[in-house]
Order: structure tokens, then C-alpha cells, then sequence
């Protein structure tokens, strides 16, 4: 046998599992018309052949998996980020699983499942999602259609305690689909902002229970997202930014205070690189003021040890660090036997002469504070290295008292240039700029809604698109409540802004609100979007969202000349095709 025969021969070996010195097994018999150098050859090969057809059969294996759905109800991203998880996890308990968002599926289609899991943000005062209002509706239709038993079922909530309708969307389609005769094959979760450790038990006990565990099929490894590996700053370990300016959009007599806020992300490197659309997440730490405030009243030192989940520490450290001094959910007034009101503030719990109150008591009632995300309102084409916001300070007045928001306080009176802070780029799965530079766009942002508008517009400058832009803006003042004037005055000049819609709520005798500019410009408004533009509207969901979808729908109904229901068929056909988009909180 030649050199060369030898070393395809140990490469057949090799790629059938055998080593140097490991015996080839028999393929062909030894009274088979074949020299010995031809025979090792033959068994070499049909060995390899044979290793190859075990190797697929294993993949085959694998593959034998039970097919799972995964429906997902997201706002801001999470939900759809924690499906994505699901996915993964499914895999290491012998199932396949498929994710998609809750409007993507008719409750009747749900009968062709045997197992589904669904993860349902609420938003707003006890709304679903924009991706999950179709589905949602059709479930609560009386005439919804029955399903079979053999559709087993999970839901897992998330929510924020703090308001009353709290995970009102989850707690509704969990009893829907077992009065529609699906099985609940494991207990509602309602995570509350703090979700990590409710929704891992959550999915830990779904697949324990007999309905998927007995279910299962082939396991296998945990699989890589195909989408990107995971990022090295994110909301449990963020980036130390730098802060380099904050100026007051507002003139004085006004009674906002609108911040305008920079920040350099230099070292961050291509983690922190963002897309217009993006949201910034803050980590803010809370005012000394308030943590002198309740320790006093509290009665408390803040040197006393407390336990937290991160380890042992200093009262203060986790009043000022790590804990939520605002809200107090209704389980921990029960478990502090107190009364609280929609809205109690922590403080005012403690002005109670009833309650008592030691350190680990105190820190065991109170949330973990969290981040805030913030519509980012610069492109990084015009500002490399930096991100900007545009972010209003909370100050108001409870029970005879000043009260003010965490982060926007933070950002805006508690630090100064140069000081640093914890971020992280929060990335858009929804609210984001055409491929198609020719694209028309209208943008309805009234207030600091305006944000992501002035990031849209600073990369549609940067990239020279033709398509034609709209924005509805509006505030209480003109004079005084303009924001971004001299920046929006110049882009419609220059033409950049083909139109520029102003509403001043507070400047006339009759309150005006951009969705009374939008019936007004109804007519041109409609022709837009028949000539392809995309709707994205911007900033409070309680009321100036609903308020501006219904004057869309109106100007649909009068100058398309159709009825209500089939005004409101055509904006949801534009919400399918990613032409009408909402980043509302």
C-alpha cells in the first residue's frame, strides 16, 4: 500500500472513530477476495460510512423533540427578550420551541396545540401590548371558540405592582383559556419589575410539571441565539458612563423643567453602539435627602447590617443603592399591617405611629430599585461616542408634601459634568427607522415624546434620505415649552422637515393637542399614508396615545370613506407591516 494510501486510510479511521493502535471492526469477511491492505482499506471505509449513519442517527435523536409554542405580549422588549430564553430552555428539556408575539395567532389556531407558554407584559392602565391588542380582544369575544383540553398551558405576567391593574392582561388570558377548556398545566406568575427570580421558578416548575415532563422528548444543549452573543453591558452589569452636559429646554415662567442630557460612552466600545429607535437604560441612585428622611422617621441609625440578595450591608448603603423608597406594594402593607391608598409613598407608611419598624423589616418590605429607560434622542452618525436624552424632571405634591421622580432627578439636579453613571443600550425590537431612505414618514411626539423624533430626524439628515418627513409636536406654551426650537425651525427650513405641526395646549382659549391637528389635516394626512408613509407616535400611553389612534382612525374612516370597524381593519393592516409603530409609556 502506498504513503499515500496509508494516510487516506488513517484519515477514514480517524473520521470513524478510530485512533493508532485501535482495531478496525470486521466489515469484510477474511475469506473475501481481497488482499489483506485491500480489506483494511474496505473495513476502514465501510466503518467510517457505518460512524457517519450512528452520528445522524444521533442527530435524528436530538431532533425527536415535542413541539412547543411560545407567544409573547412585549412593549418594551422584555417579554420577547425572555421568550427568547424560553427557547433555549425548552431545548434542555426535550422540546422545539417555536416564539412568536400573541397577534400573530387567532385563538382558534390555539387547538391545534398540545403545549403553549405565553409571556404577557401589561402596560398602561391595565392594557396589552400593541402586539398582543389583536389577540387579546379576540379571546375576550364572548363568541371566542372553544379549545380542546389537550391544549395544555402556562402564563407568566409582567407588571408593575405600583399600579392598580396590576398584571391585568396575564390574569385575564390565563382565565380565558381555561374557561375556553384548555388545562392549565402550571400556576400563573405575576412578575412584578423585579422579574428575574419569579419568572425562573416559573419556568423551572413548568417543565417539572407532568404535562411537559412526561411530554418531553430527546433533550438537548442549550443553543446560541442565532441573532448575536449576549452583550457585555446590560441591565444586571452596566457600562460607568460619563456625564457631560444637562441644559434646561425650557424658558423661564415655564412650568416644566425638560432636560436636554449627554453622555459619553467612550470605552464602551461596539456593545454600546445604538441604533435611532434605542432606549438608554439609567441605574439612579436616590437622594440622601429622602434616605435621612425615612431612617429618621424610621427611628433607625442606617449603620445597622441588613441582608440583601447581593450580601450583607450597611442600611444606608441599601436605602441609597439598591432598594425602591416610593412604593408600597399591597403585600407588604399586609405583611406590615398598615393600610395604604393607589400611590402611598414609603414615607408616608412610616409617618404612622401604629407601625414599628426595625432595619430587616424595613428593607424586606421594599422593591429593588431598578433602572429607567429613556427613548435616546440623538443618532450616533451625528454624535459619535456620545448619547443624548431628553428627559423631564418629576417634581410634585402629595399629602402636603414635595415629592419628586428617582431618575430624572438624578440626571437632571443630583449629578453634575463629569460625574459617572451606570447604563446600558436597551435595543428596539419594534420601534425603528425603514430600510427604504425614500419612505415617508409622519411623527406625532408631543412633549418629551419628541425625543426619539430628533434622533430619526439626525439620521435621516446624516444618511441624505428624500423621503419626506412630518412631525406633530406640541406642549403647554409656545414661549416658553418649545422643545429643540431653534433645531426643528432650521430642518424645516432647510427642508428636512417637509412639515411641521404645532399644537400649544395652554396659548388660547380652547386647548389644542396634536390629534386635533391631525383630523384638521386629515385630508393630506390620509394621502400620505396612501403614498406608503410610516406612522410612529411617541410619549404617554393613559391618554395622548389613545386620544391621537383615534383621530387616526377618523381621518382613515372620512377621507377613505369607510366605516369605524374598517378604518380600524386598515391601521391595524398598517401596524402587520411595521408602518404604524408606538414607543408609549
Amino acid at each position: 500500500m502506498s504513503t499515500s494510501e496509508g494516510s487516506l486510510l488513517q484519515d477514514i479511521l480517524n473520521g470513524a472513530g478510530g485512533t493508532a493502535g485501535v482495531s478496525t471492526p470486521e466489515f469484510v469477511p477474511a475469506d473475501s477476495p481481497f488482499d489483506e491492505a485491500q480489506r483494511t482499506f474496505l473495513n476502514g471505509l465501510f466503518a467510517g460510512i457505518y460512524a457517519l449513519s450512528k452520528q445522524s442517527a444521533g442527530d435524528a435523536t436530538t431532533a425527536a423533540q415535542t413541539p412547543l409554542k411560545v407567544f409573547f405580549g412585549s412593549q418594551t422588549g422584555t417579554a420577547e427578550s425572555l421568550s427568547k430564553d424560553l427557547r433555549k430552555f425548552a431545548g434542555t428539556r426535550g422540546f422545539k420551541a417555536e416564539i412568536a408575539d400573541l397577534d400573530s395567532v387567532a385563538p382558534a389556531e390555539l387547538a391545534e396545540l398540545q403545549h403553549l407558554l405565553i409571556v404577557a407584559a401589561t402596560y398602561g392602565e391595565g392594557e396589552p401590548t400593541d402586539n398582543a391588542q389583536g389577540f387579546y380582544a379576540a379571546l375576550m369575544d364572548p363568541d371566542a371558540p372553544g379549545l380542546p383540553a389537550s391544549l395544555n398551558f402556562s402564563v407568566c405576567g409582567l407588571g408593575d405592582s405600583s399600579y392598580a391593574n396590576f398584571n391585568q392582561v396575564s390574569r385575564d388570558i390565563d382565565r380565558r383559556l381555561e374557561e375556553l377548556g384548555a388545562t392549565r398545566a402550571a400556576p400563573l406568575v405575576t412578575c412584578d419589575v423585579d422579574y428575574d427570580d419569579d419568572y425562573e421558578t416559573w419556568r423551572e416548575t413548568v417543565f417539572a410539571e407532568p404535562a411537559f415532563s412526561e411530554a418531553a422528548g430527546s433533550a438537548g444543549p442549550a443553543l446560541a441565539e442565532p441573532d448575536a452573543g449576549k452583550p457585555a453591558f446590560d441591565k444586571n452589569h452596566p457600562f460607568i458612563a460619563t456625564l457631560i452636559n444637562c441644559e434646561c429646554l425650557n424658558s423661564a415662567g415655564s412650568q416644566k423643567c425638560v432636560n436636554h442630557i449627554e453622555i459619553a460612552l467612550s470605552g464602551g466600545g461596539p456593545d454600546l453602539d445604538y441604533q435611532v429607535g434605542d432606549a438608554l437604560g439609567i441605574w439612579p441612585l436616590n437622594d440622601m435627602a429622602e434616605v435621612d428622611s425615612i431612617l429618621e422617621h424610621a427611628q433607625l441609625t442606617g449603620t445597622e447590617i441588613v441582608s440583601m440578595k447581593s450580601g450583607s450591608m450597611s442600611l444606608r448603603q441599601a436605602l441609597f443603592r439598591s432598594l425602591d423608597l416610593m412604593t408600597v406594594t399591597q403585600k407588604t402593607a399586609d405583611d406590615w399591617q398598615v393600610t395604604v391608598d393607589q400611590g402611598t409613598h414609603l414615607i408616608d407608611v412610616l409617618r404612622l405611629d401604629s407601625i414599628e419598624m426595625d432595619a430587616q423589616k424595613l428593607v424586606d418590605g421594599l422593591r429593588t430599585l431598578q433602572p429607567r429607560l429613556y427613548s435616546i434622542s440623538s443618532s450616533p452618525n451625528k454624535h459619535p461616542g456620545e448619547v443624548h436624552l431628553t428627559v423631564s424632571e418629576v417634581q410634585y405634591e402629595l399629602h402636603g408634601t414635595s415629592r419628586q421622580g428617582v431618575a430624572s432627578t438624578f440626571l437632571g439636579s443630583r449629578l453634575t459634568p463629569g460625574a459617572a453613571l451606570g447604563v446600558y443600550i436597551h435595543r428596539s425590537s419594534h420601534f425603528y427607522l425603514p430600510d427604504d431612505n425614500d419612505t415617508p414618514l409622519i411623527m406625532i411626539g408631543p412633549g418629551t415624546g419628541v425625543a426619539p423624533f430628533r434622533a430619526f430626524l439626525e439620521e435621516r439628515e446624516a444618511r441624505q434620505a428624500t423621503g419626506k418627513n412630518w412631525l406633530f409636536f406640541g406642549d403647554q406654551h409656545q414661549a416658553t415649552d418649545y422643545l429643540y426650537a431653534a433645531q426643528l425651525g432650521d430642518w424645516h427650513e432647510t427642508g428636512l422637515l417637509t412639515k411641521l405641526d404645532l399644537a400649544w395646549s395652554r396659548d388660547s382659549a380652547e386647548k389644542v393637542y396634536v390629534q386635533h391637528l391631525i383630523e384638521k389635516d386629515g385630508a393630506e394626512f390620509f394621502q400620505w399614508l396612501e403614498d406608503g408613509a410610516a406612522i410612529y407616535v411617541c410619549g404617554d400611553a393613559t391618554r395622548m396615545a389613545c386620544d391621537v389612534e383615534q383621530a387616526i382612525i377618523n381621518v382613515i374612516a372620512k377621507h377613505g370613506e369607510l366605516d369605524q370597524p374598517a378604518a380600524q381593519n386598515y391601521l391595524e393592516d398598517l401596524r402587520k407591516t411595521h408602518r404604524y409603530q408606538r414607543d408609549v409609556y
